[in-house]
């Protein structure tokens, strides 16, 4: 799982360089499928209850779960990359939003909320600590920043399958739900919205859309629970 990880978190580098003005989401999931390939591993995403990209990439209003096409990106677009990558029949999954070009303060507040968000979600990832500490975490922070928290779609266990038990949802009352122990691998991923917390799936059967179509921000990352501090896998 950690080299799986290592080639996710290059390849959100390499996303990162490339997610600029003209690009097309499918140019991205072509040089990313390219990236995952070389480096002897296998797109996670790819044919997944039939999804038909190696990773999802999100645009503004959409939250997770785009599908790449012939979709150009533009300055002032936000724009989420997912990526999961299986490597010797382990997984590893990881996912940023990026600015494109001169983007408004709005969005880059958004960004930064969403991030820290994730970050304050991984520091309660400890042995003893309860599931939804980590939801309460996330929660808290996106929700006294005035953002809604995605509800619908939710982080998940990782290891020998993409989704695995337990759900990690980015909402909840701290101390609840299963006590964490050291070695549980979480991929935890807040979807935080400028606006309300509701969503709707587009007629394709997989974008996810903001209901009021006010922007959203996704990060996540393949964690280790540890003793005293987390393991982040996907850096």
């Amino acid at each position: 799982m950690r080299r799986a990880g290592k080639i996710v978190g290059r390849l959100l580098k390499l996303m990162e360089k490339e997610a600029r003005p003209g690009i097309t989401t499918r140019a991205l999931d072509k040089i990313a499928e390219d990236f995952i390939r070389s480096n002897g591993a296998e797109p996670a995403f790819k044919g997944y209850h039939g999804f038909p990209a190696s990773i999802c990439v999100s645009v503004n209003e959409e939250v997770v779960h785009g599908i790449p096409g012939p979709k150009a990106l533009k300055s002032g677009d936000i724009v989420g990359v997912d990526v999961g990558v299986v490597l010797d029949g382990y997984y590893s999954d990881a996912a940023r939003t990026f600015s494109i070009g001169e983007v408004d303060e709005e969005s880059r507040r958004l960004i930064r909320v969403t991030r820290e968000a994730l970050y304050k979600g991984i520091e309660q990832a400890v042995e003893g600590n309860r599931l939804t500490d980590i939801s309460w975490a996330v929660q808290s922070h996106a929700e006294a920043a005035g953002y809604g928290v995605v509800r619908q779609f939710v982080g998940h266990g990782i290891g020998r399958n993409l989704h695995e038990e337990p759900q990690v949802p980015n909402y909840g009352k701290p101390n609840q739900g299963p006590r964490l122990v050291v070695g549980m691998a979480l991929a935890i991923e807040p979807m935080i919205n400028a606006g309300t917390h509701e969503v709707e799936v587009l007629s394709d059967g997989w974008t996810v859309v903001t209901k009021d179509r006010k922007r959203s921000a996704h990060f996540e990352q393949t964690i280790f629970v540890g003793k005293n501090k987390p393991e982040i896998v996907t850096e």
